[in-house]
């Protein structure tokens, strides 16, 4: 039907093309040794190239012979070859079934190509219609992982915004300290700031704990720290804080009709269970009186009393009023209650830079930690730094009311200001010796794990009777030198580095049941303050 619709279809002979062999119509075998005609016209392009054969023809040169001449088929060459003015061909099946491709040329071609056409038009929706299904997928799928990473990232938003909320609660904290102020409850120098001129204002929140809350603030333009306690620990857990709070929420002592006598009493017992049988404790106690009287009128009211109390739970506070003298410490403010304002640090945090909390989600420990290590100062000052901590370690070493012992020597605890002195950031992490040795010491234990206090306090168990002892197996100084190791050996000079790092190690080896120990621990400390010196004494940076 084709040919009868396309008369031009009869003019040429069928031709039959096969992948990498030769165009030929299946007419007769062509004699052996005789080569294909010349082309004499343009190639089409549907038309495969001929490849030349490796077996040689009788007149002794190679690729003569075409494929099937070689092979011994049968067939003669077809017509000549066509003019340089030829159709365009086309390529439609030979009959239903077969697997080679047909070669017509000019109006036949186009005939029976439209007439396939039109006789099988779901033919033409088959490619788009499959690629519409694929791109549909490649859609669905893309639209599933970006909506699985929306829900993954709003989840830990969503997460971190709770702990952020339940870790940063300054108006609960101030509301129920001036709750206590405007029934009479307590008194001190900051409650008429914080609750009824409202010049002081909570900032940036630095809590790590729920219960402890601490923030950057401002009380009437100067800059401060302020931190309060907000829940009591019931239980004395090593992992948790280590004082009681049941006392300080609830402002139950000293009671009404309490006198200044009475009230000298119940301090002199505080410390001789905190601080140990000491020879000075009175002068201490006449100390707490004097930071007591907020409003400086000679005498001590009951509600500058109890918070008075209230803050003497905190080793904190009790370090800050017996080092207030020492450089290192920060400086006492004010306080309300158990709320107390302490100066300002500038940078609260050893090194480092601080991020905001969403960004510190998917910052990994590893890297932050790297990342850390090249956000610090210039070498010169990072030892000036340094030296400040080897001097604030010998002022709570066996200083003037007993050994205070550092059980969390981290660098979020350590910060400086901007003439690069050392400030203590927290300080609620440094005990009294004798006070943690009372509790730590007949604790159960399985091995040395259980008998740890913070990160760095730790004692040994006793096998035998399953209990801790009670003397602590590191110094201030080794602790402390552990911590300085990576900060002071990075970028140190080639002069000094080899010396250094010898005395730091010799500095992290020193224990406390070393036979005199106290000797070797102030060589090795004035050993290092002596090196450090020399080195930066005449540096513009120091």
């Amino acid at each position: 039907m084709a040919r009868s619709l396309c008369p031009g279809a009869w003019l040429r002979k069928p031709c039959y093309l096969q992948v990498g062999r030769w165009c030929r119509p299946r007419l007769g075998r062509p004699p052996r040794g005789t080569r294909p005609p010349p082309r004499r016209g343009p190639r089409h392009p549907h038309l495969a190239a001929p490849r030349r054969s490796r077996r040689r023809g009788p007149s002794g040169f190679a690729g003569t012979a075409p494929p099937s001449a070689a092979r011994g088929r049968g067939g003669t060459w077809g017509d000549p070859a066509p003019s340089p003015r030829v159709l365009p061909s086309a390529r439609v099946p030979a009959s239903v079934g077969e697997g080679r491709w047909r070669v017509t040329h000019g109006a036949a071609g186009r005939c029976v190509i439209t007439m396939a056409r039109s006789l099988c038009p779901g033919a033409w929706l088959r490619k788009p219609c499959y690629l519409q299904a694929r791109f549909s997928y490649v859609r669905m799928k893309y639209l599933f992982f970006s909506w699985l990473v929306v829900f993954v990232g709003s989840w830990i938003i969503y997460v971190q915004y709770s702990t952020y909320t339940e870790l940063c609660r300054g108006k609960d904290c101030k509301k129920i300290i001036c709750d206590k102020y405007k029934t009479g409850v307590i008194d001190g120098p900051a409650c008429n700031s914080l609750c009824v001129t409202e010049t002081l204002y909570f900032g940036k929140c630095l809590s790590t704990k729920p219960n402890n809350q601490m923030y950057l603030g401002i009380w009437d333009n100067l800059p401060g720290v302020v931190k309060c306690q907000m829940e009591q620990a019931l239980h004395l857990d090593f992992g948790a804080e280590l004082e009681p709070r049941k006392e300080v929420v609830l402002f139950d002592k000293p009671t009404r009709g309490t006198t200044v006598q009475k009230f000298k009493e119940m301090v002199y017992s505080l410390f001789k269970a905190k601080l140990g049988d000491q020879g000075n404790l009175s002068e201490l106690v006449n100390l707490i009186l004097t930071v007591a009287d907020g409003d400086k009128d000679g005498q001590v009211s009951l509600g500058e009393a109890k918070s008075a109390w209230a803050l003497l739970q905190l080793n904190e506070f009790l370090l800050m009023v017996i080092l207030q003298d020492k450089e290192h410490t920060p400086k006492l403010m004010g306080f309300c209650g158990d709320l107390y304002v302490m100066e300002s640090i500038e940078y609260t945090s050893l090194y480092g830079i601080s991020l905001p909390w969403v960004i510190e989600l998917f910052i990994p420990s590893g890297f932050r930690r790297s990342m850390d290590q090249l956000f610090t100062p210039s070498w010169p000052r990072k030892a000036k730094i340094a030296i400040g901590l080897l001097e604030f370690v010998e002022d709570v070493f066996h200083g003037p009311y007993g050994n205070f012992l550092m059980c969390d020597t981290s660098a979020k605890n350590l910060g400086y200001n901007d003439k690069y002195d050392l400030k203590m950031v927290d300080m609620r992490k440094i005990v009294p010796e004798t006070n943690l040795k009372e509790l730590i010491k007949d604790r159960h234990c399985e091995s040395d794990l259980d008998c740890v206090y913070g990160t760095d306090c730790r004692t040994s168990c006793d096998q035998n009777t399953m209990r801790c002892t009670s003397e602590v197996i590191q110094p201030n100084l080794a602790k402390a030198c552990q911590l300085l190791k990576d900060y002071l050996l990075r970028g140190a000079p080639n002069e000094i580095r080899e010396e250094l790092e010898k005395q730091l190690y010799s500095c992290i080896a020193l224990k406390v049941t070393a036979n005199q120990m106290e000797m070797e621990h102030s060589l090795i400390l004035n050993n290092l303050k002596t090196l450090l010196w020399k080195k930066i004494s005449y540096t513009n940076d120091s």
